[in-house]
């Protein structure tokens, strides 16, 4: 009697384009630059809007979603255990939330440097911030040099 092999599931062909596609940012794939493109053409400032905006919307829609989840969730329960957990778990979701204002705040900042043509370029020594560091951080002001200096700096200051 033949022994039956067991059928393994074909795995999908991974290539360049489809890992490209699946590493989106706010359901936005990342800039493909261009040969010979200035750096922070009207396309590449249309991207990073689009990144900002998108950003902006998730993060309101969060503060939406807190606002209805405790005015649902608050309860008075009798047991002091199950009323502390409660106000804990409250303050860790407003906490959350004020540091997402205070992102919300720096978008605004940041859509309104590209409105101005300011975008994209180091606050400190004026050069290409670059398009991947955008990316991966799209309200930074600093070049990466500039903001290794920063950090090292703060460190000796506060001795961390």
């Amino acid at each position: 009697m033949p022994i039956a092999k067991t059928q393994t599931a074909k795995k999908p062909k991974i290539t360049a384009e489809t890992a490209a596609k699946s590493l989106t940012l706010h359901g936005l794939a990342p800039y493909v630059e261009k040969k010979r493109e200035e750096y922070m053409c009207n396309d590449q400032r249309d991207h990073f809007k689009a990144i900002l905006k998108a950003w902006r919307l998730e993060l309101m829609e969060e503060v939406d979603r807190t606002v209805t989840h405790m005015k649902d969730e608050a309860a008075n329960f009798p047991d002091p255990a199950d009323r502390a957990t409660q106000e804990e778990e409250f303050s860790l979701e407003l906490r959350t939330r004020d540091r997402e204002r205070k992102l919300i705040k720096k978008i605004d900042k940041t859509l309104l440097r590209v409105e101005e043509d300011d975008y994209g370029f180091c606050d400190q020594c004026g050069v290409d911030i670059g398009i991947r560091r955008l990316e991966a951080r799209p309200t930074a002001d600093l070049c990466v040099d500039c903001k290794t200096l920063d950090e090292i700096k703060e460190r000796q200051i506060t001795g961390g």
